[in-house]
């Protein structure tokens, strides 16, 4: 590959101009980008001569581009378009027929979709895939030397070649069919030669992929994959589909892969949880690999921090910059800092050095921790992290036994654990004075629409009794937060509700240009204290402004009134926010409408996402500095921008709700569910982060709901159990394999009582200078969690079509790098996935197909802002669910068993006229009902007699006296509780208007708004990776 080739110029890489391959009508290559992938100069495999390897085109759909023909000769043959879905399984083959393409009607507004002509044959039946280490099926072709990975140019027409008889690879022992692709029978899958490394030998059976991790599937006649034959943008493709040649070439009737047969995400979730489910975990290994978040298991702190609170993309960090370049797999970790430890794990312990603060090393400002140590009878020690010689404090000292540990070992956690917090000195406070407890504030926009619609009067109910649920410290009778209260449309109203007062009193501000609070006394008040006269002023509330006409309101003064009102108690806190409309009054930040539809596509389309600077920017670092975290929850009935909206709140540690037309009856309980959960949820507050590492590599980047004042410091103005901060790390030196990589995350808060305190989350990782160690340690949900934060974040400076070519270069690099490195050499025509990535392709697929990077003029701007800044503070498990959703068959399930049914593959092909499903993702959940449903199913969960007695406008889901009801409330309520976010459960009647929203959660399949299904992914990614090592 030609130095200038693919993937990698500091910011990230793109094609570069006038290369060789693709004529120039493409579209000039984009300027250089920012983005998040390996730095230094362009790195490239081997480096045959220059212009061999060939740019990312561009295409229509900003999908990978087509193939061109003199790629492989002329003999390759395009052929015909892909219908949208795969057959169904033969058995409802004539039940499903309509299923296969979306009915098509003005409602759907999608181009229409291709005709089935059969499908994807040269490539994807005779792709075999690998897994990790194991050696492939030998091919003719590859008989030769290992270097030799191209394989003879697959036959024009559209039958895969035949394997010369004598030539057949020696299989192990007998082995079943494949199952039948048309009318004719495939051969044996193959496998030669004994399994590599880090494999164990699969048992073998009919479905080739999910029972054997890791083993070769041979297409029919062990024929070579060509490229992919791809409908182009030709009128008839989906948007966004895969580019490709004219579909009038249709060659001869092709065979079917058997869609079982590709790695499958959920039977890598169901085999870990066979293998490491109800374990007890020990994290006293360094750089070992935890189980799958997917994975029920019980933590046991043994040095290093529970993968709750810190996971990382690989566990196995590459000595030397060189080898992190050449395999393109970024070096990140996760971190939750805060995350929710189960009741069945021992919560952090609290260590309190009085008056002296915790240990630090001199030299770099390390925590003490289980890396340090101890020398010279116990009296210095060295620091783990910069190898300084510290002495020992006095009243630290402690001797050393035979094995120069200290005795009192397993006494001190933090010398024992890896994670555990510190009592902070008066050192680590502002102004050197102990911290106030926090405040909650609550501003409710009075203005017509959300009189109107119930809302300010369900929000005072709630809060009638909400407040004795506020959060309080371990221990504590009652909660040492405060509480004030705001109203406001065009201008402001302060409520006095001191406790010695017998009405509460408002005060109005109406100059909302210099904003300032007109009380100090009796506006942030104790619940407890004041109980009578906030009641009374809630129930005031909806009656005071019932008559109101004020449709416009102010947002960015209403912040700052939050702010200023916590400067003026001295304390940090958080404002709630409820808010219906874009803020048109005169006032700071003043929005105007700048939705437009005509941008989406191009250049410009970064623009919709980017928040309007000016007041926001600077309302951000004041709410920083404060310790004031913003949570907003938005009603909206058209467009509000959301982009510059949730800017506040995305910076501060803070959340964004959206309830779209909001009705009481429907989105009420789904908003009270969320209100709860977030004033209830533990947070500390005024946090500011550091991450420190062992010598021989950095932090160098930091993708969250965080503001960053310098390079180092993350600062949040709250951070609570569900927030993720994503930190990529590089090198600027070698690691060493006998020291590891270390890394310590200290985060400086305040609790919700009102104390200082530092929490500390120590982890080690294991260092190689072999590639596959570092592919076989890998993370695949934690991977797709850094590729999703920084292809969101790189979307607000770059055209959406390079930042998508760039996630599918890198995708094809790490693939392709393991290939030539790590794999057994094998023919070019096998797709080979490390073990631990196998599933990797689909979750970036779906990454792909999201709302924010789709790029589709039927979704709207607000939505696709707001799911980009949901993503920015995700962890690894609501990434994982989100991009890959659990779809759950009801119509089997063991109404007896207390455990959730399997989920089945999140593909239209599992679903079934008969069936009854249940999709959720961590933000909806839909249940899904086919059309021949059983009756008997339909009258114990809803109380109608059948199918077409269910209206499913407004339908919820009514608690029956029976054991099918009871079962489906159990498992809606047991997924509820391991999700971040309420989700509000939409009921869908197959062949219904709003079945279209819940086929665009069936990942595996087309994207209804554009994207590939998995079967053309993989089959493009293939052919990338066939392009990288030629």
């Amino acid at each position: 590959m030609s130095q200038q080739g693919y993937v990698a110029t500091p910011p990230y890489s793109q094609a570069q101009a006038g290369m060789v391959g693709y004529s120039t009508g493409f579209g000039n290559p984009p300027p250089q980008s920012h983005y998040g992938a390996y730095g230094s100069p362009p790195q490239g495999y081997s480096a045959p001569p220059t212009g061999v390897f060939k740019p990312p085109a561009s295409s229509p759909s900003g999908m990978p581009p087509p193939p061109v023909s003199s790629q492989y000769g002329a003999n390759i043959q395009q052929n015909g378009a892909h219908p949208p879905s795969f057959a169904p399984p033969a058995a409802s083959a004539s039940s499903m027929s309509a299923y296969g393409q979306p009915p098509q009607s003005a409602f759907y507004s999608m181009a229409q979709a291709p005709p089935p002509t059969q499908q994807l044959t040269n490539q994807m039946s005779a792709m075999n895939i690998a897994g990790y280490g194991q050696r492939p099926m030998q091919s003719p072709s590859s008989s030769a030397a290992p270097q030799q990975f191209q394989t003879s140019p697959p036959p024009a027409m559209g039958h895969p070649p035949l394997s010369p008889p004598g030539q057949q690879p020696s299989s192990l022992g007998s082995l079943p069919p494949m199952a039948t692709m048309g009318s004719m029978q495939a051969p044996p899958m193959g496998m030669s030669g004994p399994p590599g490394p880090g494999v164990h030998q699969p048992p073998l059976g009919p479905q080739a992929y999910q029972q054997q991790p890791g083993s070769p599937i041979a297409g029919p006649y062990g024929a070579q994959m060509a490229g992919p034959q791809m409908a182009g943008p030709q009128t008839g493709a989906f948007p966004g589909g895969f580019p490709g040649g004219p579909s009038q070439m249709a060659g001869p009737p092709q065979k079917k892969l058997d869609p079982d047969s590709i790695p499958s995400p959920t039977q890598v979730i169901d085999d870990d949880q066979a293998k490491r489910g109800g374990q007890v975990y020990a994290t006293n290994i360094r750089g070992q690999v935890p189980p799958l978040v997917t994975t029920d298991f019980t933590v046991q702190d043994q040095g290093n921090a529970s993968p709750r609170f810190m996971r990382c993309t690989t566990y196995s960090f590459p000595c030397t910059a060189d080898l992190a370049k050449q395999c393109k797999v970024p070096l990140a970790a996760i971190i939750k800092p805060f995350a929710t430890v189960p009741k069945n794990e021992t919560p952090l312990y609290i260590v309190n050095h009085g008056e002296t603060g915790p240990i630090r090393c001199n030299r770099c400002k390390a925590y003490m921790c289980p890396y340090m140590q101890f020398t010279d009878g116990g009296r210095r020690y060295q620091c783990g992290f910069c190898s300084c010689v510290n002495e020992v404090p006095v009243q630290f000292f402690q001797h050393l036994d035979h094995m120069g540990r200290r005795m009192d070992l397993y006494e001190r956690p933090e010398l024992s654990l890896g994670s555990y917090e510190f009592i902070a000195t008066l050192d680590y406070c502002k102004n050197n004075k102990p911290p106030n407890p926090p405040a909650y504030i609550f501003m409710i926009d009075v203005s017509y629409n959300n009189i109107k619609s119930g809302l300010v009067k369900l929000i005072c109910e709630e809060l009638k009794t909400l407040l004795d649920r506020l959060p309080k410290e371990e221990g504590a009778e009652s909660s040492a937060i405060k509480v004030g209260f705001v109203t406001y449309n065009k201008i402001l109203h302060f409520y006095n509700v001191k406790s010695a007062l017998a009405q509460p009193q408002m005060m109005v501000v109406s100059d909302v240009t210099e904003m300032f609070v007109p009380l100090l006394d009796g506006f942030l008040v104790n619940f407890q204290e004041s109980r009578a006269v906030i009641s009374n002023l809630l129930d005031q509330i909806p009656d005071m402004f019932a008559d109101t006409n004020e449709s416009e309101t102010v947002f960015a003064p209403v912040m700052q009134a939050g702010v200023e009102a916590l400067k003026a108690a001295e304390c940090s806190g958080k404002l709630f926010i409820f808010h219906s409309s874009m803020p048109t009054a005169e006032a700071p930040g003043k929005l105007k409408n700048r939705d437009d539809k005509k941008l989406v596509g191009t250049e410009k389309e970064k623009t919709l996402f980017q928040p309007q600077r000016g007041v926001y920017e600077q309302l951000t670092k004041d709410c920083v500095a404060q310790g004031c975290c913003v949570d907003l929850f938005l009603f909206p009935n058209q467009y509000m921008d959301m982009a510059t909206m949730g800017d506040v709140p995305s910076h501060t540690g803070g959340s964004v709700y959206k309830y779209s037309n909001f009705q009481v009856e429907i989105n009420g309980q789904h908003f009270l569910s969320d209100l709860r959960r977030d004033v209830e949820k533990s947070i500390g507050f005024d946090a500011i982060m550091r991450v420190r590492t062992g010598t021989g590599f950095r932090a160098t980047d930091f993708f969250g709901a965080v503001h960053m004042n310098n390079t180092t410091d993350v600062e949040m103005a709250a951070v609570d159990c569900d927030k993720a901060l994503t930190v990529e790390f590089k090198h600027d030196d070698t690691l060493s394999e006998e020291s590891g990589a270390v890394m310590q995350c200290a985060l400086l808060y305040t609790t919700i009582g009102g104390q200082r305190r530092l929490r500390v989350h120590n982890l080690s990782l294991n260092c190689s200078s072999q590639l596959s160690e570092l592919y076989k340690s890998c993370e695949t949900d934690a991977l797709i969690n850094f590729f999703a934060k920084s292809a969101y974040r790189a979307m607000l400076n770059q055209p959406l079509k390079t930042v998508r070519e760039i996630l599918v270069n890198q995708t094809a690099h790490m693939l392709a790098c393991y290939r030539k490195n790590c794999a057994t050499p094998s023919a070019a025509s096998q797709l080979i996935l490390p073990d631990a990535m196998k599933v990797f392709p689909v979750y970036m697929n779906s990454l792909l197909k999201t709302p924010s990077l789709v790029g589709s003029t039927e979704l709207s701007t607000d939505d696709r802002a707001f799911y980009r800044l949901m993503v920015m503070s995700m962890g690894v498990e609501e990434t994982q669910v989100l991009l890959y959703p659990r779809l759950i068959p009801l119509h089997t399930m063991d109404v007896s068993s207390e455990s959730i049914p399997a989920p089945v593959r999140c593909s239209e092909e599992r679903l079934s006229e008969s069936g009854m499903f249940l999709l959720e993702n961590g933000l909806s959940m839909f249940l899904w009902l086919g059309q021949a449903c059983s009756p008997d199913l339909i009258q114990n969960l809803f109380d109608v007699p059948s199918f077409g007695h269910l209206t499913t406008e407004g339908t919820s889901l009514p608690v029956l006296d029976n054991a099918h009801s009871r079962k489906l409330h159990s498992i809606i309520s047991s997924i509820s509780q391991q999700r971040a976010a309420s989700m509000k459960l939409l009921i869908v009647k197959q062949k219904d208007r709003a079945e279209m929203l819940f086929r665009q959660h069936l990942v595996e399949d087309k994207g209804l708004h554009g994207g590939a299904s998995y079967m053309d992914f993989l089959c493009y990614v293939h052919r990338e990776i066939r392009q990288l090592l030629t």
